[in-house]
């Protein structure tokens, strides 16, 4: 399929909870296709609401945000909107995101720390029906899906497993994340038993230190921004 022109007006949806990132995003797309529409959502309810209103031709998509995670939003845009093409967006650059978010419906996978010089490509390559993923991150992707490296242990938990395990990361109690989740504590609770049971981790503690070697839970930690 041929390629979108950067004079071709399309309509994109920014989905992230944090108004900088937003913001930042936005700066990055405008000087290069100030032709696009350019819609904002702080949470996946709003995001969906915006699609229920208007129609849309990319979502570009936070993988963590509070309430309904990015992998559950791309779920439900891609069985709500199949015709909407999903980017998602994150911190995380190890494989088993990319995976899952493909898994989910995505279009593409960009990290944040890529945004600056593959942002625009990655819109265009999506919008126009394409996948986008970066080479790096395509290489170990399919090293993985070949069995050709050992997939890492988080490839145990399910999608809520991971979402709650990245919260306790970041710090969050489970009266937090319940909340955030919309779940009772014991769910949450219960929850938290099966991760460690998954991972084989007898305690909290050695939940948070298998998070942080495994990077987990940075993208919720945004000291500028009060997310209670």
């Amino acid at each position: 399929m041929k390629e979108p022109s950067m004079n071709v007006l399309l309509s994109l949806l920014l989905v992230d909870d944090h108004t900088v990132v937003r913001e930042g995003l936005r700066r990055l797309i405008d000087p290069q296709a100030n032709q696009w529409s350019i819609t904002e959502a702080g949470t996946g309810f709003q995001a969906l609401e915006c699609l229920r209103r208007q129609p849309f031709d990319l979502a570009i998509v936070d993988l963590s945000m509070p309430g309904m995670s990015g992998l559950e939003l791309t779920r439900r845009i891609k069985s709500e909107f199949p015709s909407v093409a999903v980017l998602v967006l994150t911190m995380h650059s190890e494989e088993q995101y990319a995976i899952r978010a493909l898994q989910a419906g995505a279009n593409g996978f960009l990290t944040k720390d890529s945004a600056a010089t593959e942002l625009v490509a990655a819109v265009r390559k999506v919008a126009s029906g394409g996948v986008f993923l970066s080479a790096q991150l395509a290489e170990r992707v399919v090293q993985q899906l070949n069995g050709q490296t050992p997939a890492p242990d988080i490839q145990a938990l399910t999608n809520r497993e991971l979402d709650i395990l990245q919260r306790i990361v970041s710090g969050q109690r489970p009266v937090d994340i319940a909340d955030a989740l919309h779940l009772s504590i014991k769910t949450v609770s219960t929850h938290k038993k099966r991760i460690q049971e998954k991972l084989k981790l007898d305690s909290t503690a050695a939940l948070i230190r298998f998070g942080l070697e495994h990077r987990l839970g940075n993208e919720l930690i945004d000291p500028s921004v009060d997310d209670n």
